[in-house]
Formats: C-alpha cells, structure tokens, sequence
C-alpha cells in the first residue's frame, strides 16, 4: 500500500530580468531566441512570457518562467549554465558581439494566499 503522507510541492514562478545594451541588442536576442531557447528546451524549462522594458536609463530583457519545484528550477539552471553546446555559443557570441548582457536579477516569486488566480 502506498503511503499518504506524500509531501506535495508548490509550482515555483521566476522572473529573469537582463540588461541588455542598445548597441547589440539585436544580436542578444538572435543569441536567446535561436540558441538559449532551443537548449533551455532541453532542461524542461517553461517560459511563459518575455518582454522587453525600456527606460531613460536602460533597456531590459524580462522573462517570466513556471517550475513544478524548486529543486526541478535548479536542476534545470544547473545543467543549462554546464551545457556545453550553451557555454560554447556565449563564448562565441561574447568574441564576435562583446558582452550583451550586464546585470541579471533573478526573482523566485511566492504567490500570496490572497492572489487571484
């Protein structure tokens, strides 16, 4: 008999948000749309919706991701950031197009028991 005590676990949302330079940001969304996206497909990754935010300041790249754990969210981040086909296209990328990203936050989100659905 199976036991009933199995400990069920919350879906995890993550928002990613990127600087990305108007100098090349062309090339940074060629870099995530035709190599990130295809090998984050690989580690299961779930990504909701991506946007783009610009200020007087800077522009931002933001992307919303859902995950059925958190431990399957940094599994998934661990083989992706180790994968090599990914370490050698940013290799490439950063050579020919120069850093085209500055500074990354990476939010865990907990919904509030009060949230609409």
């Amino acid at each position: 008999m199976k036991s009933q005590n199995v400990e069920k676990s919350n879906p995890v949302c993550q928002l990613r948000i990127y600087e990305i330079f108007e100098t090349n940001k062309k090339d940074f969304h060629m870099r995530f749309r035709d190599h990130a996206m295809r090998i984050m497909k690989k580690y299961n990754f779930n990504i909701k919706s991506i946007w783009e935010s610009k200020s007087d300041k800077k522009t931002e790249f933001v992307y919303f991701l859902e995950w059925p754990d958190e431990n399957t969210m940094k599994q998934a981040w661990a083989g992706f950031k180790s994968d090599k086909e990914w370490i050698e296209i940013k290799k490439e990328f950063t050579e020919k197009y120069g850093d085209v990203v500055g500074n990354i936050e990476d939010r865990i989100l907990t919904k509030v028991d009060y949230s609409p659905n």
